[in-house]
């Protein structure tokens, strides 16, 4: 609610703006930080909701950008043509209004009580003479709760950010640096690359229509598939799959020098864009947990952000170097399979200690070592990400009961 208030003053404000400057700030700053404060949060709730098909709910949530962004620039345009663009800033801005609707909408479900058999203590008009006698010393120990109960929530406030000493976490944050650096390039130079080999203006366009149509195709359709009984064990290997695929295109685009080529192209790139951005807040949700995905997609997406920031400068510095797209689109492709090589040797450095931890779980000694030895089971669970360490207690849990 915050963000969209905090956006649409923003876009208001830039309606009056009468310099560059005053852009900057009111447009530049304060609507990208109302945005930012809506995105996360709005991503986050999606884990909170769902528990089962949670990629395709994440899909069809994260294909709302992508709809937006179809049907909202003809819009804007005849905004613009009838009231000029300060008018299309007013209506812009009161219609981002709507945001904090939606974020009135956005709570913690809670489960509904039973209130037709009351317990009999609340049907009576008096306690005891004892049951006070109980509370007033259960109220002597109000101080001492009052200190642990301060110690505690700060403990969990910093639990709440153990994620980002996660191996796991770690490598996924690196992953994701270099993945965004090279899929941002392609949305700013597609266009004019392919206006530089000779397509024209209107097919150019089209291009882009067609990459932001499969886009949200992809956001759907891959989420769907990898909410697959088949699939669901490898959302990680999807993950990376579809980033890789992405990196081989920008590696094939210069190759790629006519309308007929570069439509391919649009749709390929397009759709495993929107598979792997659909994955996003699930992988993590597999890495931190849905306790700390909160926190946890706060980070990723303020580092999928930086590369936005700084990529497309340096892509347009290469061009203007070397004078041809070439150098952008091949450091761009080896960015994004560098971080699929990246995360497939995560996985199998993971896969092996996996193996290493199941052996251990066999052996009923060892079991019962990791869990009488605090220090060890922290050891060990600083090394696996959620599933693994829900998978240790699960099976220590059981020789407990024995």
């Amino acid at each position: 609610m915050l963000g969209g208030m905090l956006a649409s003053t923003g876009l208001i404000l830039s309606s009056f703006a009468t310099s560059l400057e005053h852009l900057y700030l009111s447009l530049g700053v304060l609507t990208g930080l109302g945005f930012a404060l809506c995105y996360s949060p709005a991503i986050a709730m999606v884990g909170k909701y769902f528990n089962k098909r949670k990629a395709l709910a994440y899909g069809i949530a994260m294909s709302g950008s992508g709809i937006g962004t179809f049907i909202l620039a003809p819009v804007v345009q005849l905004l613009i043509e009838q009231f000029s663009w300060r008018g299309a800033l007013l209506i812009l801005g009161g219609f981002v209004l709507n945001l904090c609707v939606c974020g009135a909408l956005m709570r913690p479900i809670t489960l509904k009580e039973d209130h037709e058999n009351p317990p009999e203590l609340l049907g009576q008009e008096y306690v005891s003479k004892a049951q006070k006698q109980d509370l007033k010393q259960i109220s002597m120990c109000s101080p001492l709760m009052k200190d642990w109960s301060h110690e505690c929530l700060c403990h969990c406030s910093w639990q709440e950010y153990n994620f980002l000493l996660m191996p796991d976490f770690m490598v996924l944050a690196v992953s994701v640096l270099f993945m965004a650096y090279g899929c941002s390039p392609l949305f700013v130079y597609l266009v004019p690359y392919a206006l530089s080999v000779g397509v024209s203006h209107q097919e150019a366009a089209f291009l882009m229509s067609i990459l932001g149509v499969v886009d949200i195709i992809g956001n759907i359709t891959f989420g769907w598939l990898t909410d697959r009984r088949c699939l669901k064990k490898y959302r990680h290997i999807c993950y990376l799959f579809a980033v890789g695929m992405d990196g081989l295109c920008c590696l094939f685009l210069p190759v790629l020098q006519s309308f007929p080529l570069l439509v391919p192209f649009s749709f390929t790139f397009g759709y495993f864009d929107g598979a792997y951005v659909t994955l996003i807040p699930v992988v993590t949700a597999d890495v931190v947990g849905t306790a700390s995905l909160s926190s946890a997609l706060g980070v990723v997406y303020f580092l999928h952000a930086v590369p936005y920031l700084l990529s497309p400068p340096i892509a347009g510095w290469l061009v203007d170097t070397t004078g041809s797209y070439t150098a952008s689109f091949l450091l761009c492709g080896f960015s994004m399979i560098f971080s699929s090589i990246l995360l497939c040797f995560a996985r199998l450095t993971k896969k092996i200690k996996r193996t290493h931890l199941r052996s251990l779980a066999k052996d009923a000694n060892t079991k019962q070592q990791i869990w009488t030895n605090g220090t060890m089971a922290y050891s060990v669970a600083g090394e696996l990400d959620q599933k693994d360490v829900e998978m240790l207690a699960i099976d220590t849990n059981s020789y407990c009961n024995r």
